[in-house]
C-alpha cells in the first residue's frame, strides 16, 4: 500500500466546520453503483449529509436535487462512457439554474483519462479523480479534499424576503430552497420568522404526516400516493414534499435516502409540481427537525396545495410528527410480533390512517384483522365494525398495487375537507382495503425450492457413495468367494456365505447403480478403438476418438480411469463420468463439434454499420459465424439515441445503438441467421422483449426477401407464415435478459422484477408454442455478479440459484421443465481464483442432478450449456500488456474445463475501447489454445 503524505492523511481525518451536503449518484445508463456507494459512506462518515440518488441519473436529476436540496457538492460516478458530454451539461445547467456555487466532483477509474480530465477542469468541474488520484491520496483523503472545498454556509444565499417564495417558477423554489437551509441552520432573522408564522397561519394547506417504523416502506409509499394524486387530480396540485432522516450519533453525517424512492415527483406535462427537500434531524433524540414548523410553514407560503412530512423511522413510543400534522398517517409491516405489542404502539391512538405495507408477507391477513382490531378498541368505536377501520394493506412495490389505491380513496375527501383543491377525480374506484391479486413469482408453497435442491444435490452424493460402498463389498465377497473355492475346497460353505452376503449387498443397489457397472466393460471397449459413434436428435454421429501429435503420437481425446475396484468405479461414473454423459460433470456433449472453436468474441460499437463491419473482421476466416452482441447504455436502459448531452455522448459508446428494426437489420446483414453454423448472442435485459422481437423480425424479414428473390415475387400469407414457423424453429442464438442478474449485480432494470420475469415467462412460453428449440431465451449470467465483487463460490452459488427461480417461475405458470428447461443456457466469468478451475464441472453436475432427481427432467433438460468470458475485473490500467497473460490462463483453464463458448477480453479494456489490434490479439488467445 502507498504511504500517505502528512498533507492527505490530514484530508482523510477532516472534519467540516459546517454542515455539508453532497448529492451523489450514478451517472444516466450506468448501473455501476458499488464505487458512488463506498464514496457516499464516507462522506457520511466524515459528517457530510448525503442526498443519495442511486444509479443512472439524467443531469436534469441531479441538478433538480442539488438545487432543491441546496448542496454544496455533488459527486459522480461515471463508468460507462460519454462523461465530458455529461459533466459539461452539468456545469452549464447549474450556471443557467443559478447554482453555479455547487461544486461538481467525478470519477470513473481508468475510463476517463488524463486529458479529459484537463479539459473538464477547465470548463468548471471542480475535480475529476483519477486512478493515480486515488493512489497519492488514498480513498479517504480524495472525500476528505471534497469535503473540505465543500465547507462553507450556505446560509448566506438566502436573501429571507418571502415575497421571493410565492409562484411556481425555478426561482421560487431555488429562494425556497435557500431559506430553508437558513432555518435549518438557525440562521433566519427573527423578524422575518414571526412574519412567515403569521402568513403561513392564514394558508388553508393540509399536511399529511407519513411515519413509521424503519424499513416499513415509507418512502416508496409516498411517492406511489403523490403518483396517484398527480394521475387523479390532472396534475394540477402543487406538492411539497419534506423528508427526515436520522444524523448518525458519531459523526453528524446522515443518508438522506428517501429521494432514490421517489419515482413520482418528476415534471410531467404540466411542468414541475412536486418539490422536494430532505432534512437530518441534527437532534439524536428525535425522529424529526427541529425546523421542521418553519419548514412546513415555509411551504405553505410559497403556495403548495399540499404539504408532505415523512419522518425517520420510530419505535413504539414515538409519536412526535402529530402536533406538526393536519393528518397523521402510521406505516408498518405485518412483522410486529404478539398482537399484544400492538398496544404499546403510540401511533395506533393518534394515526388516522393506518397502512400494513409489504402485504404480501406471510401473516398479513392475521395483521390486517389484529391492527384494525386494536384501532377500534383505541377509538372506542364499537359502532363499526373492525373491518370499517381506516387500516389498509397495501403493497407499494406494486405496480399499481390496488391496496395502495384503496388507502388513497380513503384520504381523499379528508384532504379536500382540509382545503386541498381536489377535483372529482380520474382513477377508477375500488372497493377493497387490502392488496389483492398477489400473483407471486414463487408461490408460497415452494418458498423452500433452494433448500429442497440443496438436499437433494447433497443427497445424491451420499447416495452414490452408499451404493460406491456397497459395489465394493459385492466384488470384494466374489472374489473372496472365488479364492476361498480355489484355494480351499474344504471352504466351500465358507465361500457360499461369502456369495450370499455379496448377493444380500447386491439387492440393497439401485437399478442405476447396476446398470452403470454392467454398461462399464461395453464403455471401455467403445473408448478404446477409432471412432465413437453417438446419436444426437436421431442423427448418428461418428467422431474420431484419436489426434496425432507432430511426434506422431497417439493422443486420446477421452481417457477413462484405469480403476479395478467396482467401488472407485461406480463412484466416478455416479459423480463424473465421460463428457456427454449424467452428471456430464466431465461435459455437455460427448465430444466438441469438430471444426466449431467455442470462439464468441465480444463486439459493438458505434452505429450499425461499424458493428456490422466489426463482425465480418471477427468471423473472417471461421467457419461457424458465432456473433456476441454488445449494446450501448442508451440500448440497455431501453432508451432512443437523443441530442441531449448527456444522452448524446452515450451514443454507440461502449457498444452499438440499435433503436429500431432497420438498425438490427443492418446489424446482422451479410449473415445468413438460419445457417447452422450461425449463432447470435445478445448480451440486454431490461429491454430484451424488445430487442428479440426486433432481431426475431429481423431473422424472418431476411428469410422473406430470400423467398422474394429466389421466385421473383411475394410469398403467399401461407408461405409467410410457413417461413416464419421455419425460422423460428432454426434460428440460432442467445438473449440474455436475466433480470435477476440485473437486479443483484448490474441495474439495468427497467421493469419491476415480478412484471420483467412475466414477460420472460410469456417469452418461454411462445418459444414452447413455436417450436424455438435452438435458441435460448435466457442467458443466467454470473459475469455481471462476479465483475460486482463476487468471489467465484458466490457468482456460482448466486446463479445457480437465479436458474433454479426462473425453474419454479415457469413451473408455476403451468409449464412442464421439459418444454423450457433446453432453452436455458449460463454465463459465467473466470479469473486467477482457483476455484475458477472446477466452476463449470460443478455446475453442470448440481444442474443435472437437480434437474433429474428433484424435478424430473430429461436429458436434454439435464444438460448445462455455458459462455465464459475472461475477466474484466482482472484486467489492470497499469502495465496493460501483461492483461494477456492473465487473459490466456483463464481462456486455458475455461477450454479444460469444457466451456461451450468463449470470448476472451482485450488487454486494452482496461482502459478503452478495444482496437482492432488489441481484439485480434485476444482472438489470437484461443486460436493459439485450440490449434496449436
Amino acid at each position: 500500500m502507498t504511504d500517505l503524505s502528512a498533507e492527505f492523511k490530514a484530508l482523510a481525518n477532516y472534519r467540516p466546520k459546517h454542515k455539508v451536503r453532497f448529492v451523489t449518484a450514478a451517472s444516466l445508463f450506468d448501473g455501476h453503483d458499488a464505487a458512488i456507494n463506498i464514496m457516499r459512506r464516507i462522506l457520511q462518515g466524515m459528517g457530510a449529509e448525503v442526498i443519495h440518488l442511486g444509479h443512472n441519473r439524467s443531469v436534469d436529476e441531479v441538478v433538480t436535487a442539488a438545487l432543491q436540496e441546496d448542496v454544496q457538492g455533488i459527486a459522480i460516478s461515471s463508468y460507462q462512457g460519454g462523461h465530458v458530454e455529461y459533466f459539461k451539461y452539468m456545469v452549464d445547467l447549474l450556471r443557467q439554474r443559478g447554482g453555479e456555487h455547487i461544486q461538481v466532483f467525478g470519477g470513473g477509474g481508468g475510463v476517463i483519462v488524463p486529458p479529459e480530465i484537463r479539459e473538464l477542469h477547465s470548463y468548471g468541474v471542480a475535480r475529476i479523480y483519477s486512478p493515480e488520484d486515488g493512489q497519492r491520496m488514498g480513498l479517504a483523503g480524495m472525500i476528505g479534499e471534497m469535503v473540505m472545498r465543500c465547507d462553507q454556509d450556505l446560509s448566506g444565499f438566502s436573501k429571507q424576503d418571502l415575497a421571493a417564495l410565492h409562484g411556481n417558477g425555478e426561482q421560487n423554489w431555488r429562494a425556497l430552497a435557500q431559506f430553508i437551509t437558513a432555518l435549518e441552520n438557525g440562521t433566519a432573522r427573527p423578524a422575518v420568522l414571526e412574519a412567515l408564522r403569521a402568513e403561513a397561519a392564514r394558508k388553508k394547506v393540509p399536511v399529511l404526516g407519513i411515519t413509521g417504523t424503519g424499513g416499513a416502506g415509507k418512502s416508496s409509499l409516498t411517492d406511489e400516493l403523490i403518483r396517484r394524486l398527480r394521475l387523479d387530480q390532472d396534475d394540477s396540485l402543487r406538492v411539497a414534499v419534506i423528508s427526515i432522516d436520522p444524523s448518525r450519533r458519531k459523526s453528524g453525517g446522515a443518508l438522506l435516502g428517501d429521494r432514490i424512492r421517489m419515482n413520482a415527483i418528476s415534471p410531467w406535462s404540466q411542468g414541475p409540481r412536486v418539490f422536494m427537500r430532505s432534512l437530518a434531524t441534527r437532534d439524536f433524540g428525535s425522529e424529526i427537525s427541529a425546523a421542521l414548523p418553519d419548514v412546513i410553514a415555509a411551504c405553505k407560503v410559497a403556495g403548495f396545495d399540499l404539504v408532505v412530512v415523512e419522518t425517520s423511522g420510530i419505535g413504539q413510543g414515538d409519536a412526535a410528527i402529530v402536533p406538526h400534522v393536519d393528518i397523521p398517517m402510521y406505516v408498518m409491516t405485518p412483522e410486529f410480533g404478539a398482537a399484544s405489542q400492538l398496544e404499546k404502539i403510540d401511533m395506533l391512538d393518534f394515526a388516522e390512517f393506518v397502512a400494513i405495507n409489504k402485504f404480501d408477507r406471510k401473516g398479513a391477513a392475521d395483521a390486517l384483522r389484529d391492527v384494525a382490531k386494536q384501532v377500534q378498541r383505541n377509538k372506542e368505536a364499537w359502532s363499526r365494525p373492525p373491518d370499517q377501520m381506516p387500516v389498509f394493506g397495501t403493497m407499494a412495490a406494486r405496480f399499481n398495487d390496488d391496496g395502495v389505491t384503496a388507502l388513497y380513496q380513503a384520504l381523499k375527501p379528508r384532504l379536500a375537507q382540509l382545503g386541498a383543491p381536489l377535483q372529482e377525480g380520474r382513477l377508477p374506484a375500488v372497493s377493497v382495503r387490502h392488496s389483492t391479486n398477489q400473483t407471486p413469482v414463487v408461490p408460497a408453497a415452494r418458498s423452500r425450492y433452494l433448500a429442497e435442491i440443496t438436499d437433494t444435490v447433497r443427497g445424491y452424493k451420499k447416495r452414490a457413495r452408499e451404493q460406491a460402498t456397497l459395489a465394493r463389498e459385492v466384488q470384494q465377497l466374489k472374489e473372496a468367494a472365488r479364492m476361498l473355492k480355489i484355494d480351499k475346497p474344504d471352504r466351500a460353505p465358507a465361500a457360499e456365505a461369502a456369495l450370499d452376503l455379496a448377493g444380500q449387498r447386491k439387492a440393497r443397489m439401485d437399478k442405476d447403480a447396476l446398470h452403470l457397472l454392467q454398461q462399464w466393460p461395453d464403455m471401455q471397449k467403445a473408448y478404446a478403438g477409432d471412432e465413437y459413434v453417438v446419436k444426437i436428435r436421431d442423427k448418428e454421429i461418428r467422431t474420431a476418438l484419436t489426434t496425432r501429435s507432430l511426434s506422431g503420437t497417439t493422443i486420446r481425446k477421452v481417457c477413462l480411469p484405469a480403476y479395478e475396484d467396482h467401488g472407485e468405479i461406480l463412484k466416478w461414473l455416479m459423480l463424473d463420468n465421460v463428457p456427454g454423459s449424467y452428471p456430464y460433470t466431465a461435459g455437455t456433449f460427448a465430444f466438441k463439434r469438430e471444426g466449431e472453436d467455442p470462439t464468441r468474441m465480444f463486439a459493438g460499437e458505434g452505429d450499425a454499420f461499424r458493428t456490422n463491419t466489426r463482425f465480418k473482421l471477427l468471423s473472417s476466416g471461421m467457419a461457424a459465424k458465432r456473433l456476441s452482441t454488445a449494446f450501448d447504455s442508451v440500448t440497455l436502459y431501453g432508451n432512443d439515441p437523443d441530442p441531449r448531452p448527456d444522452i448524446y455522448g452515450k451514443v454507440g459508446n461502449s457498444g452499438v445503438s440499435i433503436a429500431t428494426l432497420d438498425d438490427m437489420k443492418v446489424l446482422y446483414s451479410g449473415f445468413d441467421l438460419c445457417h447452422p453454423s450461425t449463432s447470435v448472442s445478445m448480451t440486454i435485459n431490461g429491454p430484451a422483449p424488445s430487442i428479440l422481437a426486433m432481431f426475431m423480425n429481423t431473422a424472418i424479414d431476411q428469410n422473406l426477401e430470400k423467398f422474394k428473390s429466389d421466385n421473383g415475387r411475394d410469398p403467399t400469407d401461407t408461405e409467410a407464415a410457413k417461413i416464419r414457423e421455419w425460422v423460428l424453429a432454426n434460428v440460432r442464438g442467445t438473449v440474455q435478459a436475466d433480470i435477476l442478474k440485473e437486479d443483484q449485480g448490474q441495474n439495468t432494470c427497467i421493469f419491476s422484477t415480478e412484471f420483467s420475469l412475466k414477460v420472460m415467462g410469456d417469452i418461454a412460453q411462445y418459444f414452447v408454442h413455436h417450436n424455438v428449440r435452438n435458441f435460448y431465451s435466457v442467458s443466467i449470467s454470473g459475469y455481471h455478479i462476479a465483475e460486482a465483487g463476487a468471489n467465484p463460490i458466490s457468482q456460482l452459488a448466486f446463479t445457480l440459484s437465479n436458474g433454479f427461480t426462473f425453474v419454479e417461475a415457469y413451473l408455476a405458470r403451468g409449464m412442464h421443465v421439459d418444454d423450457f428447461a433446453p432453452n436455458l443456457s449460463f454465463f459465467f466469468s473466470n479469473g486467477m481464483d482457483p476455484e475458477y478451475t472446477v466452476m463449470g464441472r460443478v455446475a453442470r453436475r448440481i444442474w443435472a442432478v437437480a434437474m433429474k432427481e428433484k424435478y424430473g427432467a430429461n436429458e436434454r433438460s439435464q444438460k448445462l450449456k455455458y459462455h465464459i468470458q475472461t475477466s474484466g475485473r482482472s484486467l489492470h490500467a497499469q502495465e496493460i500488456q501483461f492483461n494477456d497473460i492473465r487473459t490466456t490462463l483463464q481462456a486455458l483453464i475455461a477450454i479444460y474445463d469444457n466451456c461451450n463458448s468463449l470470448h476472451t477480453n482485450a488487454f486494452d479494456e482496461a482502459i478503452t475501447t478495444p482496437t482492432e489490434d488489441s481484439v485480434r490479439r485476444a482472438m489470437a488467445i484461443q486460436l493459439i489454445i485450440n490449434r496449436e
